[in-house]
């Protein structure tokens, strides 16, 4: 079992050889896997295709249990899945991981600015649970500077979605309290492949 400092070690230590196009990830042992799993941290992670969780971090099977959903929102089984592996296999490390270019952010943020809003129930269910986010930065970034108010809104929907784990599911409050569980936030580069850290990484003191 991996503690929060040392799980985002290996996160960045993995995205650091991503980046500079190398790879560490050891060889699978199916036989170990079918019958025990030992993640040491989790992702929440938006679903984009350009984002795949255990290349960026050069991580292989089993060694991260990962929530996908468009917009790395946060909802009831996301949360249920976050609450069972911080239970069940005893994670320490929670990230929530969105990234730049986020579509699901740029639909809210076109129909915050008055423009094509979504027709299906199910994709307005995405966009209402961003829509926070990106009310969030209207007062601050102008809404004429397109690109930079995604760039904002993106982060700010990253640190909703971690306040959301923090204080959405008694079980996460519990861990987060006894210092048991970090829930840290971070956003993938598309352009770079890079992973910035932010809200409360840097309390893990992590070397840069």
């Amino acid at each position: 079992m991996s503690d929060a400092t040392e799980a985002l070690g290996r996160l960045m230590d993995g995205n650091r050889r991503f980046v500079e196009g190398g790879s560490a990830s050891d060889c699978v042992d199916r036989a170990v896997l079918a019958s025990r799993q030992k993640p040491f941290a989790t992702v929440l992670a938006c679903s984009d295709s350009r984002l795949p969780v255990e290349r960026i971090f050069d991580q292989g099977f089993g060694d991260l249990f990962v929530v996908r959903v468009a917009g790395n929102v946060v909802a009831p089984s996301q949360l249920g899945s976050v609450e069972f592996a911080a239970t069940q296999f005893g994670t320490r490390l929670v990230v929530v991981l969105g990234h730049t270019d986020c579509g699901a952010v740029r639909a809210t943020v076109d129909g915050a600015l008055g423009g094509k809003t979504v027709q299906s129930d199910n994709l307005r269910s995405i966009v209402d649970r961003i829509r926070p986010s990106v009310e969030s930065v209207l007062s601050e970034v102008k809404p004429s500077d397109y690109d930079a108010l995604v760039r904002a809104a993106v982060r700010a929907n990253v640190q909703l979605s971690v306040n959301q784990l923090r204080a959405g599911s008694d079980v996460l409050e519990t861990l987060c309290a006894a210092q048991e569980v970090q829930i840290v936030g971070a956003e993938y580069s598309v352009e770079t492949g890079a992973v910035a850290f932010f809200d409360g990484a840097g309390s893990l003191r992590i070397r840069p």
